[in-house]
């Protein structure tokens, strides 16, 4: 794949989840623990915790809709709350929300909003070569920019993706293999 755009698609997203971010998410399994037992303060420091990494593996599946897969994946997040059982697992258990969400939210807005009105939407802030990655993911599938957000900023294998998507390790395979070489035909860079 062009690492130009790939790596732009990285930037924009706020690339894999770096080693310091473990303990992060260690250390949220006691609010985790604390939210599940009421507290409305640990709640709050949960949200604030989770909305900036929902967001960034929502706005590349959802693109212009993503504030409201953001919106959407969180309240599952939050109404699952009380039945995670492994509050250590918040980190994927999450991830599979969010990514689940995000897909339906853009397949929802792919219905609901004819083609033409896309070109109205101005895109993400930055740089051109933002805006050709954002027209280029404008025009895939959500299905596989679920299968690249999943692949190229998570770093997931087939299996792992496979299980985020509820969907077999093969159709993972074809679904990324076209969404690489989609993105690669439409990447004018």
């Amino acid at each position: 794949m062009n690492t130009t755009g790939m790596d732009t698609l990285r930037h924009q997203s706020g690339s894999r989840k770096p080693p310091e971010d473990a303990d992060r998410w260690t250390a949220a399994a006691r609010l985790v623990e604390a939210a599940q037992s009421g507290d409305a303060l640990a709640l709050n420091d949960l949200l604030n915790l989770l909305t900036p990494y929902v967001t960034r593996l929502c706005r590349p599946i959802a693109l212009t809709h993503g504030p409201d897969a953001v919106q959407e994946s969180l309240i599952a997040v939050f109404q699952g709350l009380p039945r995670l059982k492994d509050p250590t697992a918040l980190y994927g258990w999450v991830r599979v929300i969010t990514v689940r969400e995000a897909v339906r939210v853009a397949r929802r807005a792919q219905r609901e909003t004819p083609v033409s009105e896309f070109d109205d939407v101005a895109g993400w802030q930055g740089t051109e070569l933002a805006a050709d990655v954002h027209d280029v993911l404008r025009r895939m599938s959500s299905e596989h920019r679920a299968v690249l957000v999943l692949r190229e900023l998570e770093g997931l294998d087939e299996r792992s993706a496979s299980e985020v998507l509820n969907i077999s390790c093969g159709t993972v395979k074809s679904r990324l293999h076209r969404a690489r070489n989609s993105f690669r035909k439409a990447w004018t860079r």
